[in-house]
């Protein structure tokens, strides 16, 4: 089990697995891994798993329980028109830009069943830091901002949904909505970090 593999199946799987009849959209598909995770699930409880993605992988899996849509994951109308059922789950896993990140969130959002999950891959930057193993600047930055997004978006909406974060490997961020309210815009995390006030109080400590 590497890296990807585990932070799904201990900490997502745990979160969903005793689901009756769960509805699941998997945004990204790739090598298939969390496609293969879903689909034991819905076959298990009797669900349906909706699989998206540019790219064709409607060859890797076959199941009563599964839909491949080729298609971006931003093309709404086209994919919410073969989605009957509200979701338990909205997995995101494509383009990791911050902006990007967060306008799936706010267009599947009101597709979410109160209760149900959307988690987005890759907010840890951590692992992309110069001189780590995967050393890269583009993910470090891209999943840091992502990260920030998420943050911001939680602070406009306290009362609406729970916030959860994993740090293994590249990380996943868990919404869990709480009612039925409409999602508000994000809200800029204003902190004291530099603050006249703290400022001192860091300099008496020299």
């Amino acid at each position: 089990m590497d890296d990807h593999e585990r932070k799904l199946y201990s900490f997502l799987l745990p979160k969903i697995k005793n689901i009756k009849k769960p509805n699941i959209l998997e945004l990204g598909v790739r090598e298939g891994k969390s496609t293969k995770m879903f689909i034991d699930l819905v076959q298990s409880n009797n669900g349906k798993l909706f699989s998206v993605d540019i790219d064709d992988y409607g060859h890797l899996f076959s199941s009563n329980h599964w839909k491949f849509i080729k298609s971006r994951d931003d093309n709404f109308n086209f994919i919410l028109n073969q989605i009957k059922e509200d979701l338990d789950l909205v997995f995101i896993d494509t383009t990791h830009e911050a902006n990007h990140v967060l306008k799936i969130i706010q267009n599947y959002y009101f597709k979410l069943k109160v209760g149900g999950f959307i988690v987005i891959d890759d907010i840890s930057w951590i692992p992309y830091l110069k001189n780590k193993e995967r050393n890269s600047l583009y993910c470090e930055i891209n999943n840091k901002e992502t990260y920030e997004v998420i943050l911001n978006l939680f602070n406009a909406n306290e009362n609406n949904f729970d916030l959860e974060f994993t740090f293994i490997s590249s990380g996943f961020a868990c919404i869990k909505k709480n009612n039925s309210s409409n999602l508000n815009l994000p809200k800029q995390i204003n902190t004291r970090k530099f603050s006249l006030k703290n400022i001192f109080k860091k300099l008496k400590n020299i």
